[in-house]
């Protein structure tokens, strides 16, 4: 494996992967251990895409004057399963983007996909397997299983979301304010989480 020479791991699940004893990102969620450093996502899943959602200029008044600062959310995904969001605040654009790369690899999940539809029935990984909500401020949405073929029927956001999970078909209730981009982003990727927290 090859690892970024910066990255010097810190703590015990960073050691474990560095040392070739935890070698997959599915063995480094069932071994409970906080994922920590964005070094061990970086090892484990190489292929990761991101993408810039949104960049907000956020103001602060202080003592001295107006601050001005950028706010950028970013999801980052391998469209195989493996999905994570953040945000990030810098002075310039550039390192909000960076630092918001580092938090969405930091709340990375998988996300279980199956063919929940009653109208396909062909078994491949395609749709979400269930229905699942999730929910995020003001804005819920529902993910309801799909026929192959269909797409993704949702907004630009949540499309994109789940574009990056790997889900390729399925419908999509949404309600609230979803011009909000960061909540109706959460809101996708608390939805997709519930595919795994979710007994059958």
């Amino acid at each position: 494996m090859e690892y970024k020479e910066e990255w010097v791991p810190k703590t015990k699940l960073g050691k474990l992967v560095y040392e070739g004893q935890i070698t997959t990102f599915d063995e480094a969620l069932k071994s409970r251990l906080p994922i920590r450093e964005a070094g061990i996502v970086d090892a484990l899943l190489p292929g990761l895409e991101d993408e810039v959602l949104d960049i907000n200029m956020v103001q602060r008044m202080t003592d001295s004057g107006r601050r001005v600062k950028f706010r950028a959310t970013v999801i980052v995904g391998n469209k195989d399963g493996y999905v994570g969001i953040g945000q990030g605040r810098d002075n310039q654009v550039g390192p909000a983007i960076r630092k918001g790369i580092d938090v969405a690899k930091l709340n990375i999940i998988k996300v279980q996909r199956g063919c929940g539809s009653w109208e396909c029935g062909c078994g491949a990984e395609h749709t979400v397997p269930f229905e699942v909500m999730g929910k995020a401020g003001s804005v819920s949405i529902a993910l309801i299983p799909a026929p192959r073929g269909l797409g993704i029927a949702a907004g630009g956001t949540a499309k994109k979301v789940m574009e990056m999970a790997g889900i390729q078909d399925v419908w999509t209730k949404s309600s609230g304010n979803t011009r909000t981009t960061l909540n109706f982003a959460k809101a996708t990727y608390n939805a997709l989480r519930n595919t795994v927290t979710m007994r059958v």
